[in-house]
């Protein structure tokens, strides 16, 4: 049941070998896969930022179909090379939470996020090396 509604969201998003990525846990989808679902869902994001210091911070993503909020998340980064619980390497804090609440705010709304699939910003462990 749980693959066959992947393959019908593989299908009606048109993601390709390249937008998808097998972790050793999870399935992954690449930051081009997101933005294809984005487009084709007409998805429009805000941001909020919830917290912001020099190496944490939290953004709340709100998810909007037409002008319509439906959906609201949270994604955040804690520089981590310091700190045993920081969950990314780069400087880079504000984008990075950026990026994993706009992963997902998109894989909620479309049900990938029911369906166990993350997104590749999510987390450093998830990086694809090629």
């Amino acid at each position: 049941m749980k693959k066959q509604k992947l393959i019908e969201l593989y299908n009606k998003y048109q993601l390709t070998k390249e937008d998808v990525f097998n972790h050793q846990h999870y399935i992954i989808i690449t930051r081009t896969g997101i933005e294809k679902i984005q487009a084709v869902e007409n998805i429009h994001v805000k941001y909020e930022v919830i917290n912001c210091q020099h190496n944490f911070v939290v953004i709340k993503a709100i998810g909007y179909i037409n002008t319509t909020p439906v959906m609201e998340t949270f994604g955040s980064a804690l520089k981590g090379k310091e700190y045993k619980e920081g969950n990314t390497n780069s400087w880079y804090v504000t984008e990075m939470a950026e990026k994993r609440a706009l992963s997902r705010v998109i894989l909620k709304l479309t049900g990938f996020y029911a369906l166990g699939v993350f997104g590749e910003d999510e987390s450093e462990d998830f990086k694809i090396n090629n």
